[in-house]
């Protein structure tokens, strides 16, 4: 297989994902002025899916990416794909009623069954394994964890989610540092770079054009249209999405406002031969920590573990140190694993940890704050948005009526006030 050593410009480290893809398909650079009926920027899952829904259904569409397809979240996360919203259903519940939070959770059911729909529809292989653990760090947790199946079976007509005591969740799990947990067999994990590279491919052939390396550097309105400025010409459109998520900058001070961007970082090991014990069913495992360690076995044996966040814009020296520390964590004898790959990017989140949908200008939607949970989100939100353009579907408003909070301090301490917050919550999970 031929290899591409891709860098990538705005995030540490070649990827695992990005070392066993192979070349990647390039996009040109948009080059000269345009003018198309939707204009989006942002080349991730978001972007593409309202990119290729809306293409097939004959609208002229314009996708930017300031980098390369892939380079964001979308190509380089953690590739869970989970269940419900990024709250247990109980949580939201709480908070909005069981009304809407059984019509949020029925809806990310919605988008698994499209995302699984959509890979089989169109033949994109992207490495899908069934099964996830979630799993309690705090002996505490153990009455939530049962209480949360019987919810989801009961309350949310979720029958695939069973409680775990602790010598079934060390027994999966092969590491005696847990206590409980839940086993949902209804969903898995995936290859999110296969399924990217896929998608762009789908979008493109259906008539959507794509640009890459093509950086939006302002968005405005002028005549009832809006105006995308870029390095190399003006996209003039009659609607715009803005789907940068953690990569939205200073382009737009609404989303920029609501949607911040936190570091998250990935290794890979060596595959793991001769410690077979480890997650014997293959499932993907996330614990209960607010700063979620999040890993799984990879078809090659290899552990794939993501834990370390970082509430600065800065990337640590040496990545695979720290992964390495809290794998050994869990896993003692691996202490000493050898990490072959190591990464990072950046992850929109919010203050509630729910997606921002909100029109941010007459005729402009911004997207994103996924929060950790967006493999499925995002896709499905694409797809959402091009139904609502089309006039198909109103589903998109059940994310614009939560209520989803500026981060307080201004643009000056915004980062700041976010990092002293999430330092507390880390601290937290240690005790």
């Amino acid at each position: 297989m031929t290899k591409e050593i891709w860098q990538s410009p705005i995030a540490p480290g070649v990827s695992w994902y990005q070392a066993t893809v192979g070349e990647r398909p390039d996009y040109p650079a948009l080059d000269g002025s345009r003018q198309c009926d939707v204009a989006i920027i942002g080349g991730g899952y978001t972007g593409l899916q309202a990119a290729y829904n809306l293409a097939r259904a004959g609208v002229s569409v314009t996708l930017i990416e300031a980098n390369r397809l892939g380079d964001g979240a979308s190509g380089r996360n953690g590739g869970q794909l989970g269940t419900g919203q990024r709250w247990w259903p109980e949580e939201l519940e709480k908070k909005i009623g069981y009304e809407r939070s059984k019509a949020l959770f029925d809806l990310a059911e919605d988008a698994k069954r499209h995302l699984m729909d959509f890979a089989t529809e169109h033949q994109i292989d992207m490495d899908y394994v069934p099964g996830q653990l979630n799993v309690a760090h705090k002996e505490s947790y153990k009455r939530d964890y049962y209480e949360n199946a019987e919810i989801a079976a009961f309350r949310y007509d979720y029958p695939h989610i069973r409680f775990m005591d602790r010598e079934e969740t060390q027994e999966r799990l092969g590491s005696k540092r847990f206590y409980c947990g839940v086993r949902d067999v209804g969903t898995g994990h995936i290859h999110p770079l296969k399924l990217l590279i896929g998608l762009g491919g789908v979008a493109a052939n259906a008539g959507a054009d794509i640009f890459e390396m093509t950086k939006a550097t302002s968005i405005s309105q002028a005549g009832g249209r809006v105006l995308i400025e870029t390095e190399r010409g003006t996209i003039t459109a009659n609607r715009a999405l803005i789907a940068c998520d953690g990569h939205i900058g200073n382009l737009e001070p609404v989303t920029a406002s609501h949607v911040m961007p936190i570091r998250s970082f990935i290794g890979a090991t060596v595959p793991l031969d001769r410690f077979p014990d480890v997650i014997p069913g293959g499932e993907a495992v996330a614990d209960s920590r607010f700063v979620v360690r999040y890993f799984r076995k990879l078809k090659d044996g290899r552990l794939l573990f993501g834990g370390r966040e970082a509430y600065t814009a800065d990337n640590p020296r040496d990545i695979s140190q720290h992964i390495r520390r809290q794998i050994a964590e869990i896993y003692p004898a691996l202490k000493d694993i050898e990490i072959t790959h190591a990464w990072g990017g950046s992850v929109g989140i919010t203050m509630p940890r729910q997606p921002f949908v909100r029109e941010v200008m007459p005729g402009v939607t911004s997207i994103g704050g996924y929060s950790g949970h967006g493999v499925m989100l995002s896709n499905y939100c694409g797809k959402l948005y091009a139904e609502m353009v089309l006039g198909k579907s109103a589903d998109l408003d059940l994310f614009k009526a939560l209520d989803i909070p500026a981060f307080p301090g201004g643009a000056r301490m915004r980062a700041p006030l976010l990092f002293l917050a999430l330092s507390w919550f880390a601290l937290r999970d240690k005790f």
